[in-house]
Formats: structure tokens, sequence, C-alpha cells
């Protein structure tokens, strides 16, 4: 443990130096780090007022990621780009503790994911430190590791996150049939409900990104992104521009791409659904690997792959790797190698990427390819893990913390 402490510790210094040489060319040129001062510090004003953004093309966030943008202010003594910094560097420790603490418990456990975490991480660069996704991950990955003490408060959790960025309410998908399920999504429901009624009370158009969200094209750096960039190779006449926040393509068939990839997601979806209804084993490390499994498939089927969801796949690795019960390890490599790849293809030559070149096409269909790879196997670990052969007898009402305390360390102390 002091050798994963004096890691984190090492490479977190590490990244914080990258971000003060950010206006370096390979390392962004200073535009990575400049959404924080430029646009999070414009949206603190804004919802300092009392209201959300409204009528802005960038604003595409659900109501929770108000009070996360406003958190800064609440730091004295500085600006709010330190301030936004030193939040992601203490989520980030937190999930650090909590993986840790995890894959310390007796009944099977590991510190792979605490070490997967550590390292994985810094491979980004600097950016976990400049996007606020470190934070919702964090609320996902205690979500998880909360489960097997208070289902409870894993809904919760996996509310809290979900508000921020939608992706947290997947950790849910994998709870056990029954009492333990409806207990999970019964708090979530509630928690969301009494947050966004708070939310709505204390500010004004907290619902005016839905309209914003709805217009999102096709990133350059997701899936369909990947093939319309290989087809302006081929002497597609597309182009590519700035709109909602991200580099989209523009032209003949992008509307197309789009709608397939929305069709990706649905019939997803309904994989998911049909995994749940044929389901029949729960190891400790199936809602682990259920909720790693999900967001993969809903990432590479996306209409948007931005280079911070790499965040939450090595989150969602990680605590899968707490458990020697996982069936994702293989996943989990292919996702440190795809957040590899990101890192080259963001910052590091995103003009590439931008504009199409050899260079940039082939890194995008290595990085998705990696991905696609990931999101399949996942998927077929799951299946085969859970849904394949006789049902044991106690297996759904054995991971509830119930009737079975002890069988999923908790990352918390039982209150005395």
């Amino acid at each position: 443990m002091l050798a994963l402490a004096a890691a984190w510790a090492v490479t977190r210094a590490l990244m914080l130096w990258l971000l003060a040489h950010n206006h370096h060319p390979l390392l962004g040129g200073g535009g990575v780090a400049g959404e924080v001062y430029r646009l999070y510090a414009r949206w603190y004003g804004v919802l300092s007022g009392g209201a959300y953004p409204e009528g802005d093309p960038l604003w595409q966030y659900p109501p929770g990621a108000g009070p996360l943008l406003l958190a800064p202010g609440a730091l004295p003594g500085l600006t709010y780009f330190q301030a936004f910094v030193a939040l992601t560097v203490a989520a980030d420790a937190v999930v650090t503790v909590a993986l840790t603490r995890a894959g310390t418990r007796p009944a099977g456990r590991s510190l792979s994911g605490a070490a997967l975490w550590t390292a994985g991480l810094p491979v980004m660069l600097y950016l976990p430190l400049v996007r606020y996704d470190v934070l919702v991950t964090a609320c996902a990955v205690i979500a998880l590791l909360t489960f097997s003490r208070s289902t409870r408060a894993c809904g919760a959790f996996a509310a809290l996150g979900a508000l921020a960025k939608v992706w947290p309410a997947l950790t849910l998908i994998g709870t056990p049939r029954g009492r333990t399920t409806k207990e999970a999504w019964a708090a979530a429901a509630v928690t969301t409900a009494v947050l966004l009624g708070t939310l709505a009370v204390l500010f004004r158009t907290p619902f005016d990104f839905l309209r914003q969200q709805g217009h999102r094209g096709v990133q350059i750096e997701s899936l369909g992104g990947t093939a319309l960039g290989l087809a302006r190779r081929a002497g597609w006449d597309g182009d590519v521009r700035y709109r909602y926040g991200a580099m989209e393509f523009v032209g003949p068939y992008v509307a197309e791409v789009a709608a397939l990839s929305l069709a990706l997601t649905v019939a997803a979806f309904g994989a998911l659904l049909l995994w749940r209804t044929r389901a029949r084993r729960w190891s400790p490390a199936t809602p682990y690997d259920a909720a790693l499994s999900a967001v993969l498939l809903f990432t590479v089927t996306s209409r948007v792959i931005s280079p911070q969801y790499m965040v939450w796949l090595l989150g969602l690795a990680a605590v899968c790797l707490t458990s020697r019960h996982t069936t994702q390890r293989a996943v989990a490599v292919l996702i440190v190698a795809a957040t590899a790849v990101s890192a080259v293809t963001y910052p590091v030559l995103y003009q590439e990427v931008v504009g199409s070149t050899w260079t940039g096409c082939l890194l995008m269909l290595v990085r998705n390819g990696l991905l696609t790879a990931a999101a399949v196997l996942s998927f077929v670990r799951l299946w085969r893990g859970t849904a394949a052969g006789p049902r044991h007898q106690d297996d759904s009402e054995s991971s509830s913390p119930e009737r079975n305390p002890s069988r999923i360390p908790a990352i918390f102390p039982t209150r005395g």
C-alpha cells in the first residue's frame, strides 16, 4: 500500500507538471485547460446568479452539473481554475482510497483495481484534471463499492452521478433481481426527485440543456466519425466544424450516420434488457461487470466519444478488478490500451484527427476498434458468466447485503 501511495503521489505530481506546461503545442497549446477558465468559469457566473445557462448551445449537461461547477467557488483564496483542479485531484484521491480499501478486504479482493486507476489515469496526461468527469466517476465508483453494505446508498450515489452526466445510472443495471434491485432503484428515484425538485426551486431554466442535447451531430472521435473520416479520405465532400462544444462532421449522409448510431444505442439497450431477463447467476463481481459492460456499449454506439469518456471506463474497470471474481480482466487491458491511443489523438495529434489525415484516421480506427472489441468482449463474458448454465439456488438472494452482509466487503466501516 505504501508503494501504491507513492505511485499515486508521483504520477499526480507529473500530471500537475504537465498541466503547468499545457501551452506546449504537443499538449494542446493551452486549449485543453482553457475550457475551465473560459467556459466553466463563465457558467459559474451564470449559475451564481441563480439560473442555468439558457440558449447556450455549449450547455448540454443535466442539472446536477450545476452544483459541481459552483463548488470551486467554495474554496477560499484560490482562483476558479486552481479550485477546480484542487477538486478534481481530491476526487481522484477519494477514488484511489475507495478502490484501495475495497482491495484490501478479505473474501476474494485484490489491489489490482487501485493499481489500474493509479497507473491508468496519468496515461491521459493532464486531461482528467481539467474536466469534471473524475467527480462524476467518483460517484459511480462509490455507488458500486457501497452496494454490498447498503443498497440505498448505492442508489443514492448512482443518482448523484446520473444527475451530472447520466451514465452513472447504468451502475444499477447489474443489481440482483428482487428486493435488492427494488431498494437500490427506489433510492435512486427518490434521490433524483428530491434533488431535481430542489434545483428547480433554487435555479431558473434547469432543463434548457435538453434543447441543445438533441441537436448534437456526429463527433469526429465517435465510431460514426471514424467511418466519415475514412470516407473523407476516399473523396466524400463533408467537412468538420466546431458545433455544440465539439468538432463534428457536417455534410451529406451525416444525419443518416447519426440515426444509425441512435439505432445501435437502442439495440445495445435491448441487449442489456435481454441479459437481465436471462441472467441466472450473480457473483460478487456481477454488479461491477454489468456496469462496465453497459457503459462500454453505450459509449461505442454514441454519436459522441469525447476523450474524457475514458475516465469513466478506467474507473469502472478498476472497480471490476477489486474482485477476483470479475470476468472483465481482458476488457480492462483493452481499455488501458484504448486510453493510451486516445491520449495521442487528443491533445497530441488532434489536428491530424480534425483534418482526417491518414494518421488521424488510423489513430481513431485503432482507438475505436479497441473500444468496440472491449464492448463486445465485455458483454460476451458477462453473458457467459451469468446467463449460461443452471441457476444457483441462492445466487440472487445471497448477493443481497441484508441476507449476507459479509459477502462483498464495503469500503466504509460498519456504524456502531
